[in-house]
């Protein structure tokens, strides 16, 4: 019994020693500048989007559907 207390203990302190540092990992990130497809709306960071002259898509159907 004191064996599967260690190990739960064990994996306690690595869990949360992996969460503290993807917490920290995404804190470090830049805020990135968010656009507006053209044809449905929908806001997507800028390095997710598609530019066709000065419109943003959210993927490459909505800029062939709002081409034509």
């Amino acid at each position: 019994m004191s064996r599967l207390i260690f190990l739960f203990a064990i994996a306690a302190v690595v869990y949360l020693l992996l969460k503290s540092y993807r917490k920290d990992e995404s804190a470090n990130r830049e805020p990135e500048d968010m656009v507006r497809c053209a044809h449905c709306g929908v806001h997507l960071p800028v390095s997710e989007s598609l530019r066709d002259g000065d419109l943003y898509f959210c993927s490459a159907a909505h800029r062939d559907a709002h081409r034509t």
